[in-house]
This record gives C-alpha cells, structure tokens and sequence, in this order.
C-alpha cells in the first residue's frame, strides 16, 4: 500500500488567506487568481484539497462563524433585550472596522452581489441572516421580562429591526465609516430602545 504526498501547505493557514480574500472581494468578486495568489497554490492543488471555489466558501465560512462570531453567543446571553442589542451592536463594529481584518462583514459582503450561477452561495448566506433573526426573536421573548422592546414592536419586529440594522453598517463600514461614525449610528439606534 502506496502513501499519498503530505500536502504542501498548512491548511489553516491557507484558508485563512481565503477568507480575508472573500471577505474583501465578496464571492463573485474573489477571483481565481485572486484566491491562487493569496492562498500560495496552483488551480490544481486547490481543487484537489477543497473541490471547487464553492466548497472552499463555505470552508471560510465555517471558519468565520467560528473565528470571528463568538461575540453574538455573548451578546445572546445578555439578560436584557437593551443589552442584547448594544452587544451585539458594539461587538459588530469591532469586527467589521477591525485592524487585521476587511472592512464590512464577510456574510453581507459574500452576498451583496451574486449571480444566478452563485444562487447555492446567496441561499446559504441569507440562512445564516435568518438563523441570527430567530435567536434574537427567541431571545426578546426569553428576556422580555427583564427589560422591553420599543413602544409597539414585537419581538420578530424588534429582530427584524436589529438584523437590517446590522447589514446596514456592514454596507457602511465596507463604504469607509469609521468606527466613531458607527457608534454614532448605534447610539441613534439605541435611543430609542428603553432602558432597562
């Protein structure tokens, strides 16, 4: 029995240069060539180690929600829906004006212009928009006593509302506002929320 060559390249290490490259350029923005050249690796290797440029998002994809998302899971557990959201807020302008990372989000990013060829990339994208609107629902509803929502609004309101909120300053911190301007846009956002 016959071993295969040992990989040339250190796996994290090149996903890691996908990621930043799909999180600057979006999906349809990465190129081949731009993926290639961060990532160090022929069209041959990659395909051999990840499948196709498909396959190899959603490895990055997994890789942010692990890597750079944690936030949100501390955010949720806040005891308050006030708290939740400023968390969560506050947390999402760390990572999207971060000094060692792109400007935006990678999901917001990855979706923002996607053909019907890239159809499978958007749908996942959108999944993991919808699954962030759930736990955020299910948390207002969880802590509703502790704190309220917004004169009027119910609890998938209020997530639909902070969910929009978000992708906003996405588009924003990817257009070059800075993270005082996104704090300004939080505490807008914030004054309306009752406090606790």
């Amino acid at each position: 029995m016959t071993m295969g060559r040992p990989r040339e390249f250190d796996e994290d290490e090149v996903l890691d240069k996908a990621l930043q490259v799909f999180w600057a350029k979006g999906y349809e923005g990465a190129s081949l060539s731009d993926l290639l050249g961060a990532m160090g690796l022929t069209k041959s290797s990659l395909y051999k180690a990840f499948g196709s440029k498909e396959d190899l998002f959603r490895r990055t994809s997994e890789r942010y929600s692990r890597d750079y998302l944690a936030f949100r899971h501390e955010a949720l557990a806040e005891p308050t829906p006030r708290r939740i959201v400023e968390r969560l807020l506050l947390g999402l302008i760390e990572l999207q004006t971060g000094d060692d990372t792109p400007p935006g989000c990678f999901e917001v990013n990855g979706a923002l212009a996607c053909s019907s060829g890239s159809e499978p990339i958007r749908r996942q994208l959108a999944r993991s928009r919808n699954q962030m609107q759930r736990q955020l629902r299910e948390r207002f509803e969880a802590t509703g006593d502790a704190g309220p929502l917004p004169a009027g609004m119910t609890s998938d309101d209020a997530a639909s509302l902070v969910v929009t909120l978000t992708q906003g300053m996405a588009v924003r911190a990817k257009s070059g506002a800075t993270r005082a301007e996104l704090r300004r846009i939080v505490q807008a956002a914030l004054a309306s929320w009752p406090t606790d």
